[in-house]
């Protein structure tokens, strides 16, 4: 296969509707014709302007943020909750938009990347999770607070025991963030309840660590 095939980065109807593949093109044109590389399928896309404005990103990461700088379609919608791959000096991130500055310091929720001066964002690849840990006993004076690290997609259930290093909890609710969506409520309290780890605020806990270390 020659390597001067055109690749471009498309969603995939048939394997990845939601996330972007790489394609290649085999017929350019106003509706180009593209094939999945991860499937082969062949459809026709519209493909991206050739055209980018540069956008500075602030990345918010446990705590600490940075700046960083990425090529747009200007024409391209950005909006909060919207996640995309930054490359960058740190590293590559995956990210979820928190919001969009305009010229003038104004924060909007959406706006098109020629609008945009400043795209802000928080990593969600991996994040650190706030847990509020009740004692076992089911009083409240010895309740504290830790920060477990794990993959963005972590999936956290209400009912469920957890176990961290030497601490182990079993979850009794847990808060979602705001820019989290397709939640029916903001706080989850239901067994069986679940959410992953990007999306969460605070999870709420009860100390099973002793528990754990008797098992053996």
């Amino acid at each position: 296969m020659s390597d001067s095939v055109e690749r471009v980065a498309l969603a995939c109807p048939a394997c990845s509707p939601e996330a972007e593949t790489v394609h290649e093109v085999l017929s350019p044109g106003g509706q180009a014709t593209v094939r999945c590389t991860e499937c082969d399928h062949v459809h026709k896309e519209a493909l991206p302007s050739e055209e980018t404005v540069e956008r500075d990103v602030v990345v918010s990461q446990s705590g600490d943020s940075f700046t960083a700088r990425t090529d747009v379609d200007p024409e391209e919608s950005i909006a909060e909750g919207d996640e995309f791959v930054l490359e960058s000096e740190e590293g590559i991130f995956t990210v979820r938009v928190t919001s969009v500055e305009l010229d003038g310091d104004r924060r909007v929720e959406e706006a098109t990347a020629e609008d945009a001066a400043t795209i802000w964002t928080r990593a969600v690849g991996n994040v650190a999770v706030k847990v509020t840990v009740h004692p076992s006993d089911g009083g409240r004076e010895n309740t504290y607070s830790t920060t477990v690290h794990v993959p963005g997609d972590y999936e956290f259930v209400v009912g469920e025991s957890d176990s961290f290093g030497e601490e182990a909890f079993g979850i009794e609710g847990i808060a979602v963030r705001d820019d989290a969506s397709g939640y029916e409520f903001e706080k989850l309290s239901y067994d069986g309840d679940d959410a992953v780890a990007k999306d969460i605020k605070r999870v709420y806990a009860r100390d099973e660590t002793s528990d754990a270390w008797s098992a053996w």
